[in-house]
């Protein structure tokens, strides 16, 4: 039976450390494996139109730079060619806008957001007016968003459209609780005028992109709005470094999948679309998201494509919209980029509070964000805040560890009969068997009664340790002395050998295998996994050693407990 037992602790630590670093693999579901054709979308007329629904028809010349508004006739070599810029070129016209959250670059050629900071998140902790940069293009890296009109009257079909605007620099003054920026489109028809008007929020890092057109022709006047993102394969800058690293790629989200992950080798396989009503596309990196959602009334394709520079889209296109003669009209679109707070993303979109990814334990792992940031917003300090939320959850699970405690204690008393047994019976492995079976049921001991508990408890710390790897709070979070940023290493690594020591010792309080060799590797094993969280974040190393401190604790007060009650039966 200390062979079987053996076996069942060394099988936990091994599915443990696996999974914990299985859950930054990521499988991303194919939005069309080819095996059916992609639907036309339909454009539904708009209310101020007449007659029929029109079918979405883009010019094969329109620059591939921009999406499309139906699937491509092309070969899909052709319809994955593009020629653009991978850096702003000298013909950029650039505006400047500051909000109390964002700090961002337009360019006029396109009225596209090219490059954006958030000054409340520093690019490193110690550098103070170095903000985090989301968006950026620059040699080597180009990660941009984009958005503007296509289709029968688009403003970019042939071209990207050039804007004008009032300034070139916009800032939120402290008593405004909003910031307007209208560019005007230029080269269009006297009778038509194209406003493409960003929208700034206080306190927010999402911006409304309205396409406003005043139309004064004979005509009526129809396009589809769009959105990407456009990206190269370069690392994730938020990712700090040592032992993890999460999901960097595009998301989304469909009727019959509410979470879609799409890697770079996905996309350089094939370019895939969908089609459904609402929706949003975006790009995930650690702590961090970039995000186009569509109206969300409005009938929308969402494709994900490379270009011949080996830069990648994550875009949506819209169905058309008409603005009758003599009316003018409108199309608002939003994007978001900033922290992956979850209440908020919650608010913005369906699903879109899922690109925190907390894998398929997520059912555990919501509550416990919630727990954490209740206590945390009454503390003020993230590492007091996961030391108080591991005493919570320990104090949930205190009778199922009585229970595991109460069989190892059993265990340790009937060790010297175990040996007893073994000493009579040698090589006697069946009669050793009953023998030691029938001890048990004397003893009324369930020599799996400290397995099972554990087993039980297990999927809640895998869903916590999911919650602070997923957490942009944990970023740059201070704790105390050395510890001022909890989503990195120990800079001394005076936690994890701590928390080795307190491994250490709970192997020294739980019973002895009989056999050398499994005592051997029980007590190298604090030693392995103290060299494996020397390269975990602070802030989960701070949650497994306070977690071993309290089972130390719990174990020696319910063994003393359970010891003195048998004492007292006894006399």
């Amino acid at each position: 039976m200390d062979l079987t037992k053996f076996f069942l602790y060394t099988s936990l630590a091994v599915i443990t450390y696996l999974m914990l670093l299985a859950w930054q693999e990521d499988y991303p579901p194919v939005v069309n494996d080819g095996s059916q054709e992609v639907s036309q979308l339909q454009i539904p007329e708009s209310p101020s139109a007449a007659g029929n629904d029109v079918l979405v028809n883009v010019a094969n010349d329109v620059p591939t730079d921009v999406p499309t508004a139906a699937p491509s006739t092309a070969s899909g070599d052709q319809a994955q060619t593009a020629s653009s810029q991978a850096t702003l070129g000298s013909n950029a016209r650039l505006i400047s806008v500051e909000t109390d959250t964002l700090e961002l670059s337009i360019d006029l050629n396109g009225g596209d957001i090219v490059q954006l900071a958030l000054p409340k998140y520093l690019k490193q902790l110690d550098v103070t007016d170095d903000p985090f940069v989301v968006l950026e293009s620059s040699a080597g890296r180009s990660y941009v968003a984009q958005s503007g009109l296509i289709g029968a009257n688009g403003i970019d079909s042939a071209g990207r459209a050039s804007y004008r605007s009032s300034s070139t620099n916009y800032r939120m003054a402290e008593s405004e609780e909003t910031l307007v920026i209208d560019l005007v489109a230029e080269a269009t028809p006297d009778d038509i005028t194209v406003t493409k008007r960003y929208t700034f929020s206080r306190d927010s890092y999402l911006v409304d992109v309205s396409f406003i057109v005043d139309n004064q022709s004979a005509n009526t006047w129809q396009a589809n709005a769009f959105g990407q993102i456009k990206r190269d394969s370069f690392d994730d800058p938020s990712n700090s470094g040592g032992f993890g690293q999460t999901f960097l790629g595009f998301v989304t989200t469909s009727s019959d999948d509410p979470y879609i992950k799409i890697e770079f080798d996905d996309i350089d396989d094939a370019s895939e679309s969908l089609d459904m009503s609402g929706g949003w596309i975006g790009f995930s990196q650690h702590y961090f998201l970039s995000a186009w959602i569509p109206d969300p009334e409005t009938q929308n394709r969402f494709t994900t494509r490379k270009n011949d520079i080996n830069q990648y889209f994550g875009e949506f296109t819209s169905a058309a919209f008409a603005v009758a003669p003599g009316t003018t009209g409108s199309h608002t679109i939003q994007f978001y980029s900033g922290p992956k707070d979850q209440y908020a993303l919650a608010e913005m979109s369906p699903n879109l509070d899922l690109t925190i990814d907390y894998g398929f334990l997520w059912f555990l792992a919501a509550p416990i964000y919630w727990l954490l940031t209740r206590i945390d917003s009454a503390i003020g300090n993230y590492g007091v805040s996961i030391i108080l939320l591991t005493v919570v959850v320990k104090a949930l699970f205190y009778k199922l560890s009585e229970s595991q405690y109460k069989s190892m204690a059993g265990m340790r008393r009937l060790m010297p009969k175990m040996q007893q047994l073994k000493d009579r019976y040698g090589d006697d492995r069946m009669g050793l068997q009953k023998a030691t079976m029938d001890l048990y049921k004397k003893e009324k001991i369930n020599p799996f009664g400290g397995c099972l508990p554990m087993l039980v408890q297990m999927p809640v710390f895998i869903a916590l340790y999911w919650v602070l790897m997923e957490s942009v709070e944990l970023r740059h979070a201070a704790f105390f002395g050395w510890l001022t940023d909890l989503s990195v290493r120990d800079p001394f690594f005076v936690l994890p050998l701590l928390m080795g020591a307190t491994m250490f010792l709970q192997t020294k309080l739980s019973p002895a295998p009989a056999d050398p060799m499994q005592a051997r590797v029980m007590q190298i094993m604090p030693i392995m996994m103290t060299l494996l969280f020397l390269w975990f974040p602070a802030g989960l190393v701070l949650y497994w050693l306070t977690n071993g401190l309290l089972g130390i604790l719990q174990q020696w007060y319910i063994t003393r407990k359970i010891e003195a009650a048998y004492e007292a039966s006894k006399g």
